[in-house]
């Protein structure tokens, strides 16, 4: 082979190796594209329905939301989440906002109905009130939003979400009080305003007359229990704060002494593992409490 044919052939190589390159990344250009577009059709089709009328219908937006959210958070890579994140950048995708003005919106006082309205002129909207299995949906999306990104939870303080969740907590049943000890953990973590928010509710009060009163299901003491060993080891992990005292108080020496030293569990094991001492731990606080 001549000088002169060997230069032509490294040329057509480089060529086909720069194609090549040129191929994959606009492979990948469109896959991000792909990517976006099924992310935002997921965000905008739960949330129209979740701002829907009637409560069957924002019960469906929401476990399309919560779908959504759960494949996310098992997605192989961070491509999904980052993507999720930005949208919440996004007036019309931000799903904190639809919830609290829906679901887990705190009616004040009936809507006030005019001859207008009656005769028809200006007619009145009326949206079902939400169901038990609504609000423990909502609830399961707030949690979601909170542990996938901390600014959902910094939006959430915007709407006040510590106190309509304690209010949540004292006047909902077993189907919402459960979920809705899960959620307070996820908004005030890593969030000091939300801890704050918590403290001025009274909310270790309204956690500690569950745990204590033998009327209540047994279910949701124990999770009164968890909740207590996750406020105390992950919320409130240092020493000799305020919130130590006050379990003290409300508690007594025993329980609240169990409740600091088992709180320190299972950092070394699995999921499963970790949930089931958590299960365990839960039960041994509800134990070593004096009959209410």
């Amino acid at each position: 082979m001549s000088r002169k044919e060997a230069a032509v052939e490294d040329a057509g190589g480089g060529e086909g190796s720069s194609r090549s390159e040129g191929g994959g990344e606009l492979a990948e250009t469109l896959a991000r594209r792909r990517l976006y577009r099924e992310v935002t059709l997921a965000l905008r089709t739960g949330l129209r329905d979740a701002k829907a009328e009637f409560s069957f219908l924002r019960a469906r937006g929401l476990r399309s939301l919560l779908g959504f959210l759960r494949s996310t958070a098992s997605a192989p890579d961070d491509s999904k989440l980052l993507l999720f994140r930005h949208s919440q950048s996004i007036p019309d995708l931000q799903v904190i906002t639809v919830l609290f003005q829906n679901s887990l919106h705190q009616a004040k006082e009936d809507p006030v109905v005019t001859l207008d309205h009656i005769f028809g002129v200006e007619p009145i909207k009326i949206t079902s009130p939400p169901t038990d299995s609504e609000i423990a949906l909502a609830l399961r999306v707030l949690e979601g939003c909170c542990l996938l990104y901390s600014r959902c939870t910094a939006l959430a303080h915007k709407y006040k979400a510590v106190k309509v969740l304690l209010n949540i907590l004292a006047s909902r049943g077993p189907t919402e009080q459960g979920v809705c000890l899960d959620a307070l953990i996820s908004l005030m973590l890593d969030s000091p305003s939300n801890q704050i928010e918590f403290e001025e509710c009274s909310g270790l009060e309204k956690v500690a007359e569950l745990l204590k009163d033998e009327r209540v299901e047994e279910h949701i003491r124990l999770k009164c229990g968890e909740f207590l060993l996750l406020l105390i080891g992950h919320v409130y992990a240092k020493e000799n704060t305020p919130i130590h005292e006050q379990m003290r108080n409300l508690l007594g020496e025993q329980c609240a002494s169990l409740v600091w030293a088992a709180s320190r569990f299972g950092s070394t094991l699995d999921p499963e593992q970790r949930q089931m001492a958590l299960q365990i731990q839960a039960r041994r606080v509800v134990e070593s409490l004096e009959p209410y």
